[in-house]
């Protein structure tokens, strides 16, 4: 049966890996572990926080502005099509 470590030494382990230019099977010699068991850990680590597109996550201000620009565009759609019934209204008369 594989070896736990405790969430605090995998967070530490990953750390190191982001935070050092040793390589990963340097520091998890270093650390008494196994390199791929390393690497799966800042694997996960990476798609944890990049998100399930692909993409890292908004900030709020990048959210924010990204809302107020299609809130803009649905403004404008939602005047046009007023404007659009008001004249199909008037042509049935």
């Amino acid at each position: 049966m594989g070896m736990h470590y405790s969430d605090e030494f995998r967070d530490e382990a990953v750390r190191l890996v982001s935070d050092s230019k040793s390589s990963v099977a340097r520091i998890a010699a270093d650390l008494g572990i196994n390199a791929w068991t390393l690497r799966d850990w800042v694997q996960k680590h990476r798609e944890k926080s990049i998100g399930s597109d692909g993409r890292r996550p908004e900030t709020l201000e990048e959210e924010n502005r990204r809302l107020k620009r299609e809130l803009c565009v649905l403004r404008q759609e939602r005047d046009l099509l007023k404007k659009a019934a008001a004249y199909f209204a008037k042509e049935q008369r």
